[in-house]
């Protein structure tokens, strides 16, 4: 068959997460019928039934639900393409790299200087984010460049370089049962309320579910570190974070170690088969500035090649 077009894809987009052709004709701005055609040409074409209709629901099969995460996928991919080629065909270049706050662990600091005595350095604009919103922008293509954690972060289809390894430490009110304690284990939490976010995986302890969730043990979804802070410190939530969150912590909160938390890894990512020597770098600068750690991706970081 011949391939879809990016027009059909964003057709089965918008009602496969609508599961309503009415919505989501409208939320194309057409009328209900030439899209309702345009997906039953879709699905002949492809030889599979993508989605299952009755009189009162619109539902995905499971080739639907395969479908519509690659669907995601292409779709970023030619917006990342477009708005990356306009990047690059600006008479001022530049770098966009994006964080959320303190999801650096200090390191910016130190890169930038050493990054613009490169001879392939370019202006950079540092973008900050809220939690769980630098892999999206990075493989959509509004930036270049982000700061990402592991093991919370998606990093398919990104080179990475490890920066950091970071301990966990538990945030908590100042009067908290555990302040006072020196350290402590996981199952000392139990039964707190711990906050989520979005973003697959990326929870704090106990964590689980994403964007309109509700919080684990009664806990709320968060989007940035100020609110999640302020809940902390109004006793409506704890959290465990990297060590990092010492260096910003408010002074109505404590960090206690956690020992049996996993280590967690502050990554710097890009888009694989990136070519830019501007890229190329700035990781060059924040490998020397992490001390040479360790290469978690499987790109070539720093190859002389990049053009």
């Amino acid at each position: 068959m011949d391939a879809p077009e990016t027009r059909e894809l964003t057709y089965f987009v918008a009602v496969a997460e609508e599961l309503h052709f009415g919505r989501a004709a409208e939320r194309l701005g057409m009328a209900q019928p030439p899209l309702s055609r345009a997906i039953q040409r879709l699905e002949r074409r492809m030889g599979v039934p993508l989605l299952e209709r009755t009189s009162r629901a619109v539902s995905l099969t499971p080739a639907g639900v395969v479908f519509l995460a690659e669907c995601h996928k292409a779709l970023d991919a030619v917006n990342a393409a477009v708005r990356r080629a306009q990047r690059a065909g600006r008479a001022q270049p530049r770098l966009l790299v994006v964080t959320k706050p303190g999801g650096d662990a200090g390191l910016l600091t130190r890169i930038m200087p050493l990054y613009r005595r490169d001879p392939d350095a370019v202006e950079v604009e540092v973008v900050v984010c809220g939690i769980g919103e630098q892999a999206p922008m990075l493989r959509d293509g509004r930036v270049d460049l982000a700061f990402l954690h592991a093991p919370h972060d998606d990093l398919s289809g990104f080179d990475t370089e490890l920066l950091l390894t970071q301990d966990q430490v538990a945030v908590l009110p100042r009067d908290h049962r555990l302040a006072d304690r020196a350290a402590l284990v996981l199952a000392d939490l139990a039964g707190e309320p711990t906050p989520s976010w979005p973003g697959p995986g990326a929870n704090g302890a106990g964590g689980a579910g994403g964007a309109g969730s509700a919080g684990v043990n009664g806990g709320l979804v968060v989007r940035d570190g100020g609110q999640l802070m302020q809940l902390i410190a109004l006793g409506q939530a704890v959290a465990v974070l990297p060590e990092s969150v010492r260096r910003n912590a408010r002074s109505d909160v404590v960090c206690v170690p956690v020992l049996d938390a996993p280590s967690t890894m502050v990554l710097l990512a890009w888009p694989e088969r990136t070519r830019s020597r501007a890229v190329a770098a700035f990781v060059r600068a924040s490998a020397e500035v992490a001390g040479g750690g360790a290469r978690a991706g499987g790109g070539a970081v720093v190859e002389p090649g990049w053009g």
